[in-house]
């Protein structure tokens, strides 16, 4: 017998083209987080062994599902389909090996003050929100996973902005979580005003799943005060072609068209997009739809994710299936972060193959092997770090722009020339 909530949902999903399908509140309010509703949703029935697990696994992983990404699921092949590999919780993730850990980055100990990881010299990680629209199976930060304490307070936030503030390498803020887009579009304005308020901040990034799980986030509300605020960049995390539904390429159009550069990281899975032409089918998709491919992460340590994770080889194959292949636009950089706090290490195909003194040796994505000559006059320069010496010009700001020239020196209002005149003119030196 269906309880009340679901007679609800039912009754409401049951018209998908209204209102209420279209609006990114009623898809949390309505987020699948028991398994009789996520039956009820697709019509199905699953099979027993899916059941049984499924108690024992969320008391760990708890699983919450939003009804959109939920309808995206291929009920006539359910257990190899790629949304639902990453939406439900199976029992592998309760078989936890050796080499796992709650935190594999260390992303707490290099936490400078609560919700803020300084690990790169001149950027940091700023955890905003540990709140997300979708439990993703593989996510890396399963340990904050439905904890309602890790939220952080708005006390928390402003030690963290001062932080930022006290320290001046600090050029790149990347707010994550949890989904930063699950904070409000006034509350998230206010972050982006704070953190653009220190002069040395040069740009801002989002990390986001909301154009894949929940892409009716992005309205015209949010993308106007977005726009408020460049150099803004969003990086987001389609993980399979499927993902890159109508709703989804819509919402990433409202983004590009807002001047905000887009970037995907994608992270290899077993089972997902663990096969070079699922994944060259996914870089293409999304460069044309303006999605910078920047990396594929090698899946993570954390607890729960073993089934996931593939060999290292496997990432390789996939790398030399899109090198020379495909545009390099399309090609990411695929990545271990390692574990331990190292940060990410780039983990790519080798195509130099040998070197002497004056040649290096090369093959390309053929297997042509070539060499290339190195030049036999070139001269290291000594440097003793006296820049104020050193012949190359150090200063990275800008040239100035008030020797203008062509057509613009004319125009300018500062500048009191009439006319431009070739050099050596035949006319002017018959003046003289």
């Amino acid at each position: 017998m269906l309880s009340v909530k679901q007679k609800k949902i039912q009754k409401e999903i049951g018209t998908q083209k209204g209102l209420r399908w279209g609006n990114w509140r009623w898809h949390l309010k309505h987020s699948v987080t028991d398994v009789d509703t996520f039956e009820l949703l697709l019509g199905i029935k699953l099979p027993s062994h899916l059941r049984e697990q499924f108690e024992k696994v969320t008391a760990r992983f708890p699983m919450s599902v939003t009804p959109y990404y939920l309808s995206l699921i291929d009920t006539n092949d359910l257990e190899h389909d790629p949304v639902f590999k990453q939406c439900f919780p199976v029992q592998e993730e309760l078989d936890i090996v050796q080499s796992e850990m709650a935190d594999p980055l260390h992303e707490d100990k290099d936490s400078v003050v609560e919700g803020l990881t300084h690990r790169y010299p001149d950027r940091v990680l700023f955890l905003v929100s540990n709140s997300c629209s979708m439990y993703c199976r593989h996510c890396t930060r399963k340990r904050r996973v439905g904890d309602p304490n890790s939220i952080p307070s708005r006390s928390v936030i402003e030690k963290a902005i001062e932080y930022i503030a006290k320290t001046p390498q600090i050029r790149d803020v990347l707010l994550s979580g949890g989904d930063p887009l699950m904070l409000s579009t006034k509350y998230l304005d206010w972050i982006l005003t704070e953190i653009q308020k220190i002069p040395h901040v040069e740009i801002i990034r989002i990390g986001t799943r909301m154009p894949v799980v929940l892409p009716y986030r992005i309205d015209k509300e949010l993308v106007k005060m977005l726009k408020k605020h460049h150099p803004l960049w969003i990086n987001t995390h389609f993980n399979h072609p499927r993902e890159l539904t109508a709703s989804s390429c819509t919402a990433l159009k409202m983004l590009a068209d807002a001047g905000i550069p887009l970037g995907n990281q994608s992270v290899l899975l077993a089972g997902v997009n663990d096969c070079p032409r699922v994944m060259k089918s996914l870089v293409q998709k999304l460069v044309a739809n303006r999605v910078r491919p920047y990396y594929i992460y090698q899946c993570d340590l954390s607890e729960g994710l073993n089934h996931f994770r593939t060999s290292v080889g496997k990432g390789i194959e996939i790398m030399e299936s899109l090198i020379g292949h495909t545009s390099g636009l399309c090609v990411p950089t695929y990545v271990i972060d390692a574990p331990g706090g190292g940060g990410k290490i780039p983990v790519m195909p080798t195509y130099q193959i040998s070197r002497s003194t004056n040649k290096v040796i090369l093959r390309n994505y053929e297997g042509v092997i070539t060499s290339y000559q190195e030049p036999d006059s070139y001269q290291a320069g000594f440097c003793d770090r006296n820049c104020a010496k050193c012949n190359l010009q150090l200063p990275t700001t800008g040239a100035n722009e008030c020797r203008s020239i062509g057509i613009e020196k004319l125009l300018a209002d500062y500048d009191e020339t009439i006319a431009l005149v070739p050099k050596n003119n035949p006319r002017h030196g018959r003046r003289q």
